[in-house]
This record gives C-alpha cells, structure tokens and sequence, in this order.
C-alpha cells in the first residue's frame, strides 16, 4: 500500500479500520486498500480544514466580545466552543494546544456568564452543576468511539452501532456506555445476541463480540442494582 495509517487517524479512518475484515459488519466489511485509505484520510483532512477555519472565527470573536453584550450573544458563543471541543477530539492529527486554548477561551465566557449573574446565589449554583457536567462530558471525550458517535453526521450508520460496540475495546466500551440509557442498552443487548447468533450459524468465530456482549449485560445489570 502506498497509503499508510496515520499515527493520528480522524473519524472516517478510524470507522475504515473497524470494518476491514470485520466479519461482524457482514456485508459492510471491508478489504484494505489505497483507494478506501485515501478516501477516508482525505475526508479526515476536509474536516481539519473546516475545523480550524470555525476555530478561528470563534477565537476572534471571543477577544473582540464587548463587556456589555447581551447574554445570548455570549451563551450561543459559548455553545460553539463546546462544540469545537468536542470536534476537536475526533478529528485527526494532534490537537492538543487547541483544545487547551478552546478551554481557556470556554473559561473566559464562562467567567463573563458568571459576572452576569451578580449575586444571584441560585444562578450561581446551577452554573457549578452545568461546569461539572461539563467536566464529566469532557472526560468522555477522551474516547474517540463518544466523539464518533456523539457527532452529528456520524460515520457510524445506525446499522453499523451494534458491530461496532461488539468490536471495540473494553476500555472505550467502558466509557461508551456510558452515553446510553437503559431502554437503549436492553436494545443494543438483543441486537447484539443475533447479529452473534447469525454469525455463529454461518461458523465464524466471534469470541471477541460474546465477551462484549457479557460486559455490556454485566454494566445494565449493575445500572439496574444502583440505588
């Protein structure tokens, strides 16, 4: 192959490797080439682009906001850095001093949000509550597979979610569940049992997908005792 696998592979990459050769994504899986490595990698370097371009913008419009601007202004600002954080963990390349300047400038809005609350000891509370949800979602982040699927044009199709929570690692299965509720984690667990079903039938031999499989039931079960 000409073209190689990058040290730092965005979205379209990642979900590229998934399937090669994945018999759990049957009729979707694929062979490894220049032609779909290219494709994908070019797809992944579109959204850097487009990424870094959005950054900017933000970036300039958070040094040039006004002390006095209205609070929407500053609250749809706000919402465009989350988001960029969140981009910024699933496309390719290191992006390291851009999420720790996208952190800074989200500290900065929000340092603004709370000077607009004055004294109100109430707005001031729920503001400590949405920056530890914030926290919590930023740590989940972490895991490329949350980045994938929590982007709204995913490159994992809804068909395409059972084969790949079975195919993932424990660790990213781990925080993955994690963004599902239980109605949708009973529904992930039927799936899963015959799609493993199906493959087993047509004798492929999937222990990687049954041991996925059990921690995902195992995690329900422990949702279902938590007080």
């Amino acid at each position: 192959m000409i073209f190689k696998k990058s040290d730092n592979p965005g979205s379209h990459e990642r979900h590229l490797l998934r399937r090669v050769d994945n018999p759990l994504f049957q009729a979707a899986q694929l062979e490894l080439n220049d032609d779909n490595m290219m494709e994908a990698q070019q797809a992944d370097h579109n959204e850097i682009i487009e990424f870094h371009e959005s950054f900017k913008k933000a970036l300039t419009d958070t040094v040039n906001l006004k002390p006095n601007v209205e609070s929407d202004v500053v609250l749809e600002l706000k919402d465009r850095l989350e988001k960029l954080y969140e981009q910024a963990h699933r496309i390719g390349d290191d992006q390291s001093d851009t999420k720790g300047a996208l952190k800074q400038l989200l500290g900065l809005i929000m340092a603004s949000v709370r000077k607009g609350a004055g004294n109100d000891a109430q707005a001031h509370q729920e503001l400590d509550q949405e920056e530890a949800a914030r926290e919590a979602h930023f740590q989940l982040l972490k895991s490329p597979l949350v980045t994938d699927l929590l982007n709204p044009n995913s490159v994992i199709s809804e068909d395409q979610l059972i084969p790949t929570l079975l195919s993932s690692n424990k660790e990213e299965l781990a925080s993955v569940l994690q963004i599902f509720d239980e109605t949708q984690l009973a529904a992930i667990i039927a799936e899963g049992e015959k799609l493993i079903q199906n493959l087993i039938d047509d004798e492929q031999n999937v222990p990687e997908a049954i041991e996925n499989l059990a921690f995902i039931q195992g995690y329900i079960e422990f949702l279902s005792k938590e007080p």
